[in-house]
């Protein structure tokens, strides 16, 4: 059988991907990958060939994956965190009617919302929202529209890609937008390099966040309501006490 796993190898670390999808590393011939990605786990999978490129390559890098996959060789798409969370399962799935005798495995991984939320204690014990930052694919009208939404509906929200080297002032922008909603003083935080060296994170405040400088690498949780600072932990409560 022709096989594409869409492999979400979770924060970095091999101790953090689920036993699934090394699984499904292990049983391929080929990992096809983001550079910055295929760093995290070339070593522990020496003896594969591996597909690599960049940024914006995304399209060309899916579709060299399902040809690999198509001549035989059983092949993985990695992406961080998981793969259906703004990952390479939905345009692998797009693609692969192309590829009709190659059957896709989506295998999912351990996204950043929670790893990070676990380093932060438990920021999304209620209901949240997922929100990028990057503008990239989505434009910042549409982005702008759902941070005042979901912040007027008092969710907790994670925030990916909070900055680059060319949206210096978005994680700014975003913050005075969930500020026409909530108060400055709602609880916040945000986790660097999760599962990774260099793991940091910081609990601050709405007002204190909106003057940070933050970068790609970082994962932001804005908290709802009843989110608290506890002893150094982000929790929002869901009301079991109640």
């Amino acid at each position: 059988m022709k096989r594409l796993y869409v492999v979400g190898i979770g924060p970095g670390a091999v101790d953090k991907m689920t036993y699934e999808a090394h699984a499904a590393l292990d049983e391929c011939m080929v990992i096809a990958g983001y550079k910055t990605y295929i760093k995290l786990i070339e070593e522990h999978f020496p003896d594969k060939e591996y597909i690599v490129n960049g940024m914006r390559e995304e399209v060309k890098r899916c579709e060299l994956a399902l040809e690999a996959a198509n001549s035989g060789k059983t092949t993985a798409m990695i992406c961080s965190g998981d793969s259906g969370v703004y990952g390479m399962a939905g345009i692998i799935l797009e693609l692969s009617v192309k590829y009709p005798e190659v059957d896709v495995v989506v295998v999912p991984g351990i996204t950043a919302a929670l790893s990070g939320g676990a380093v932060l204690g438990a920021p999304l014990g209620h209901d949240f929202s997922v929100i990028s930052l990057s503008d990239l694919l989505t434009p910042w009208e549409k982005i702008e529209k759902r941070l005042d939404l979901v912040s007027a509906a008092d969710m907790a929200i994670c925030i990916y890609n909070p900055a680059s080297h060319t949206r210096r002032d978005y994680l700014k922008r975003a913050c005075e937008i969930v500020m026409r909603n909530m108060p400055a003083d709602t609880v916040c935080g945000y986790v660097r390099n999760i599962g990774r060296e260099g793991e940091t994170f910081v609990i601050t405040t709405l007002g204190e966040l909106k003057d940070m400088e933050l970068d790609m690498f970082t994962t932001v949780f804005i908290g709802n309501s009843q989110t608290r600072n506890i002893n150094n932990r982000m929790v929002t409560p869901r009301g079991y006490r109640k």
